[in-house]
């Protein structure tokens, strides 16, 4: 075999190493990225033209709101392939109740009033909360039609809202509606014109906090109202 032939041969055996790589790189460059979550819509700071009170019985019903709660916990998972030399833990938590589609229905049902029950363990605790909204025509002489309906809650100590499945959130945009810390209240405009009959799927992720000093007390409501403005 001449030596031209020879490093013909290998030049063959190499390019065809190579394709199954480049038809890796290729697939993995059509991956398409996870779409990025909406961004926040700034809730309105003058009082509104009507709250109501989601933490009793007739405020919730109002509504058709049936609550449910879970604790979520803490779990292994594998590490991400581009972790460093070492980390070879990473966590999770489970469930991901977020999502619009999650199954709730073993979960138990609580009373409106037991969102300010004090729930959980202590100390590194995690709790969801769960409802669907059905927006009413009226709210005594109040016609709904039109107006910005926002959801106005405060978990102790921390919570994150999802709304329909989704979180909206901006990177660097302070206090961002849904993600909100250490007592503050999370405003969240759900819509900026509703009409009766709208609905809305609620999934409230609460923490317990500061973690890295995680106290010895629990995740529980301190206020968790609808305004509407118009």
């Amino acid at each position: 075999m001449s030596t031209r032939s020879g490093l013909q041969q290998f030049a063959g055996i190499i390019a065809a190493m190579a394709l199954p790589l480049l038809a890796s790189a290729a697939s993995v460059a059509q991956t398409p990225a996870p779409p990025a979550p909406p961004a926040p819509i700034p809730a309105p700071l003058l009082p509104p033209n009507l709250e109501v009170d989601l933490m009793t019985n007739p405020g919730s019903a109002m509504f058709g709101a049936q609550w449910k709660t879970m604790e979520a916990k803490i779990v292994e998972v594998p590490p991400i392939p581009e972790h460093l030399p070492g980390y070879n833990s990473a966590y999770d938590i489970a469930p991901h109740a977020g999502d619009a589609s999650f199954d709730d229905s073993k979960w138990p049902a609580i009373q409106p009033t037991d969102l300010s029950a004090r729930r959980g363990g202590g100390h590194v605790s995690f709790i969801w909360f769960r409802s669907n909204l059905t927006i009413p025509a009226k709210i005594g002489d109040f016609d709904t039609t039109g107006a910005k309906a926002v959801l106005t809650v405060a978990v102790d100590d921390y919570a994150e809202v999802w709304v329909n499945g989704q979180m909206p959130r901006a990177v660097g945009v302070p206090s961002p509606a849904t993600i909100q810390g250490f007592n503050l209240p999370n405003r969240v405009v759900l819509s900026n014109s509703v009409r009766p009959g709208d609905k809305f799927q609620i999934a409230i992720f609460g923490v317990n906090g500061p973690i890295s000093v995680a106290p010895a007390n629990t995740v529980w409501f301190r206020e968790a109202r609808i305004q509407f403005y118009k």
